[in-house]
């Protein structure tokens, strides 16, 4: 990144994105997230601190730490996959994206993973063109 950005800047960034993310360390603890109000996958603050395998389902946990396995040995980057969640008061179902993304530094070691959600049920609505402020 160029540029240097004030704490108070970059955590507005962080909590604007459309997208929510928790942030691992090489250790596979969970350091920190954002959109804590509005997440689709909702954590207890007592979560940060604690082994990311405390955080998942027994059904999915094997293939969370094949990943994250995978991103410390370099043989995987990224993991990218979507699910059908109901949510909200009817239960509807939404089209969900959730991408695992290796945090390396400039020398390509591992420091942890960056996993992302986000609700791209409108997204795929899309069609044609929409231009600014139209």
């Amino acid at each position: 990144m160029l540029g240097k950005l004030p704490d108070n800047v970059l955590e507005a960034i962080l909590e604007t994105l459309p997208v929510e993310f928790s942030v691992l360390d090489a250790n596979d603890e969970v350091l920190a997230w954002n959109k804590h109000e509005t997440r689709i996958f909702k954590r207890p603050e007592g979560v940060v601190g604690r082994n990311v395998r405390k955080c998942h389902p027994e059904k999915s946990l094997a293939k969370v730490e094949q990943i994250l396995n995978e991103m410390k040995t370099k043989k995987r980057d990224k993991a990218t996959f979507w699910i059908d969640l109901p949510l909200g008061d009817k239960g509807e179902k939404h089209k969900i994206l959730i991408q695992y993304l290796a945090l390396r530094d400039k020398n390509g070691e591992y420091l942890g993973c960056l996993e992302a959600s986000q609700d791209i049920t409108d997204i795929q609505k899309m069609t044609g063109e929409k231009r600014l402020l139209d």
